[in-house]
C-alpha cells in the first residue's frame, strides 16, 4: 500500500463523489483509478460498457466459486 499525492481540487472532487456514491474517499479514488485504467486499456468502450464488462466478469467469478463446492461433492 502506498500514498498518492493529489491536488486539493481532486481530493475535493473525490470527497464529494464518495458522499454521493456512499463510498469511503479511498474506495471512490480506487474506483476512479480502476475505471480510468480500464478506459485506457479499452479506448473504444463507453463507461457503461466498461461497467457491464466488470459486472459480467464478477458474475463469472461468482459462478466459478459456487461450482467448485458442487464438483467436490460429486
Amino acid at each position: 500500500m502506498g500514498i498518492i499525492k493529489i491536488s486539493d481540487d481532486v481530493h475535493d472532487d473525490v470527497r464529494r463523489a464518495s458522499q454521493v456514491m456512499s463510498r469511503s474517499i479511498n474506495a471512490q479514488a480506487e474506483f476512479w483509478i480502476k475505471i480510468g485504467r480500464l478506459a485506457e486499456r479499452n479506448p473504444t468502450m463507453s463507461f457503461s460498457e466498461i461497467i457491464q464488462m466488470e459486472l459480467d466478469k464478477a458474475d463469472l467469478e461468482e459462478q466459478a466459486m459456487t461450482e467448485v463446492p458442487k464438483q467436490a461433492l460429486a
